[in-house]
């Protein structure tokens, strides 16, 4: 069984009439793993047929939607490699042999 004849029966178990560009998804799929991290891709593919159900797109909305959602991932400056600046370990100075005990904090 190839892609395509996946894609036919499981528009048939879900009954939905579906023309599906598989290229189309499978690009986008790629770059979003490449760009973002790996486990966007199928999130990325779904929202992107999301919003186009929501938007009662046709072929071509289909298509703009997805250049946004892949311009998007082609511009996304925190690649899957990249650490979090959030989780970063800074250097903490030592300063044990300060004595901070007349130190004064506002509340």
């Amino acid at each position: 069984m190839n892609l395509h004849d996946w894609i036919d029966e499981l528009c048939d178990a879900l009954d939905i009439d579906a023309e599906v560009d598989e290229a189309l998804i499978l690009d986008l799929a790629k770059v979003a793993a490449d760009n973002v991290v790996r486990m966007a891709a199928p999130v990325t593919t779904f929202l992107v047929g999301y919003a186009a159900g929501v938007a009662q797109a046709d072929e071509d909305g289909i298509e703009r939607l997805a250049a946004r959602a892949q311009a998007l991932a082609e511009g996304w400056d925190r690649p899957s490699g990249a650490a979090d600046p959030d989780d970063v370990e800074d250097a903490v100075p030592d300063d044990t042999g300060v004595d901070h005990s007349a130190d004064r904090y506002d509340e």
